[in-house]
């Protein structure tokens, strides 16, 4: 193949193609009808000698080739772009409307100071919270169901570390440490937290599906221990409540414990055993990535990041208050 001979517009449908994953979706996005992308790729395949994108049931697959090809073509593409349309964005006369999913504690977290920052520099910028009910966005990014996932995404961002070819892009928001929490009066909070007794405890799971087992049950089977989960619930929020009102203990992030808007009525105590540390994650889809009003809400997360350095209490062996 020569280069000369290269019809380049076939190089943007590819790269919409690779975006959505999706040649529908594509069409849609290149306002092209779906027969049109896919003489486009075949064409493409063509004459490049490869076959590029493999149908699936879910949309299209890439190649090896193709993998290899896509940061290229995006990168050469998003240089085009800034140069034709370089143009400036004034936030303060934007107007988008942004979905968000994240955990109720999360988006305690964040809301407050993003809420605070569009009232004073960003009028015609709207937000919307979708509930987050797993540890899997990729679908609801992929689908357009939402803009942006901040949460604990440990499988997807250990895979999305190493797949180039991935339309989902993620940025590491905070990291921190996990505590068992209970209330100020347990009978645990004057006493050194042990093995032993943090196992004979009751315990209530965050869990967004309801599975009774997580992290800690995991590390505890490493131990050949294990506990009693006599509770699960779907919110930090509900965590709090519970937890401050009653003798089950609960592990959470150190930084979230404010969110359940309970901190005067916990504490909280270093684990007997070793955790991983929790990652706070930002997720978002490439078709977005050189959005400015997309730019500038991620930059608004991305400042929060020293907030959440300040705020989280500091850690003791012993029970600390807030």
């Amino acid at each position: 193949m020569s280069f000369l001979t290269l019809d380049l517009n076939l190089l943007r449908v590819f790269d919409a193609v690779m975006t959505e994953q999706n040649l529908t979706r594509a069409a849609g996005h290149l306002a092209m009808t779906q027969p049109a992308v896919s003489n486009a790729i075949k064409r493409l395949r063509e004459s490049l000698g490869d076959e590029l994108l493999i149908r699936t049931a879910y949309g299209v697959k890439p190649t090896p080739r193709a993998e290899a090809l896509w940061p290229a073509v995006r990168s050469a593409l998003a240089s085009l772009e800034s140069a034709v349309a370089p143009g400036s964005f004034d936030v303060s006369k934007a107007h988008a409307t942004f979905r968000l999913a994240m955990a109720d504690a999360t988006a305690a977290f964040f809301l407050p100071s993003l809420m605070r920052s569009i009232e004073a520099d960003a009028p015609g910028i709207n937000v919307r919270m979708v509930p987050l009910t797993t540890r899997e966005p990729r679908p609801m990014l992929l689908r357009g169901d939402i803009d942006l996932a901040v949460g604990f995404f440990p499988g997807v961002a250990a895979q999305l570390s190493y797949e180039t070819a991935s339309p989902i892009r993620h940025e590491r928001l905070y990291s921190g440490t996990y505590v068992a929490v209970m209330r100020r009066n347990h009978p645990l909070a004057k006493e050194e937290l042990t093995l032993d007794n943090y196992c004979e405890a009751n315990h209530l799971l965050v869990s967004f599906s309801g599975r009774a087992h997580g992290l800690v049950d995991e590390a505890l089977a490493q131990l050949q221990r294990e506990r009693r989960i006599l509770l699960t619930v779907n919110q930090f929020f509900t965590a709090g409540r519970v937890v401050a009102n009653s003798d089950l203990i609960t592990v959470l992030p150190k930084h979230l414990i404010a969110s359940t808007g309970m901190t005067d009525a916990l504490v909280y105590k270093e684990l007997p055993f070793t955790l991983p540390a929790v990652h706070l994650d930002m997720l978002w889809h490439e078709r977005d990535a050189r959005s400015p009003a997309h730019k500038w809400l991620r930059s608004q997360l991305e400042s929060m990041q020293s907030v959440a350095q300040r705020t989280a209490p500091n850690s003791s062996p012993k029970a600390d208050t807030y």
